[in-house]
């Protein structure tokens, strides 16, 4: 897929690095065709990175794909400069009236506070409910599907006795779907997080359907039967070194980490992760934004009726 980015987004050289097509506005702009307008809440602490996870995770259709990146007014990031929040970013209030084929809300490291302690949960709330009108599907991710579970449908979340934390394998349910044509019976996904949604919350709303499950790691992959919504309680979009990262972190603040599950070959947390989820993140990415996007999306987007946000 050529994906359309700002010409010095310092993703772009990253991605075009992997042998990925990276489109600038200029060429963009020279195609007879729409490209698919896609909204990125990112509440991940270290932007750029998560940035490139989704950009690459976006890139395997023919599509072409134009995304804006939006953050928080009421949050300020720690962890993202200033320079580049102000060029690559915008608030809600610049987008508000705008309508989108598709939005991603990322996760966020808020999971052990309950929502409404989060600095941010009536901004995030007014983003979820204005995404009902103004965006065709929205793709939730990890704290984010979550945060979208309880606030749609007043699903909890509950806390583990410990982190999760690893590469862990899930069952396919409904493989007629199409948000999961194309995958295996069994399929590797990665994990990290300290709370859970439970399936028998889940199937009091019949409007839900879980399509992907693991006997260790719970719930992975909710869909709203009409496709305007789906929820990934996980992190495919993960690259090969993250959960490395997070672990090595945790280890020289102290906190004794566990090792991350299925993750290192022969256990090792000093040796190089094994890659096992890049074709599950590719194809789920692929089919939300074929079948659950580009072929139901209007086509001009302003004929979504407006609303009083």
């Amino acid at each position: 897929m050529p994906i359309k980015v700002q010409n010095d987004l310092p993703a772009r050289a990253i991605l075009e690095s992997e042998n990925i097509f990276v489109m600038d506005e200029k060429r963009a702009l020279s195609q007879d065709i729409r490209p698919l307008q896609i909204l990125i809440l990112n509440l991940m602490p270290i932007k750029e990175e998560t940035e490139t996870q989704l950009l690459r995770a976006l890139s395997n259709t023919p599509l072409q794909v134009d995304c804006t990146f939006l953050m928080m007014s009421t949050h300020t990031s720690k962890n993202t400069s200033a320079s580049h929040l102000n060029k690559f970013y915008v608030f809600f209030e610049d987008i508000r009236r705008k309508k989108f084929d598709g939005m991603i809300i990322t996760g966020a490291p808020v999971e052990n506070l309950k929502y409404e302690e989060v600095n941010y949960w009536e901004e995030l709330k007014k983003i979820m409910e204005w995404s009902k009108i103004h965006v065709h599907s929205t793709l939730h991710i990890c704290w984010g599907a979550q945060a979208g579970l309880y606030y749609h449908y007043g699903i909890p979340k509950y806390q583990r006795d410990k982190k999760l934390s690893g590469i862990y394998e899930h069952k396919v349910l409904h493989h007629k779907v199409p948000l999961v044509r194309g995958m295996d019976d069994y399929v590797m996904a990665p994990h990290s997080r300290y709370t859970e949604v439970h399936r028998q919350d889940i199937e009091q709303h019949p409007e839900l359907n879980i399509l992907v499950e693991s006997r260790e790691a719970g719930v992975f992959l909710i869909m709203k039967r009409d496709g305007s919504q789906v929820f990934i309680q996980g992190h495919p979009e993960y690259d090969r070194m993250t959960l490395n990262n997070e672990y090595h972190r945790d280890l020289e603040k102290g906190l004794s980490p566990e090792v991350p599950c299925n993750y290192y070959e022969d256990n090792d947390p000093f040796g190089r992760p094994v890659l096992s989820w890049r074709n599950v993140c590719n194809t789920l990415y692929s089919n939300w934004l074929n079948y659950y996007v580009y072929q139901t999306t209007n086509y001009i987007l302003e004929e979504i009726p407006e609303s009083d946000f």
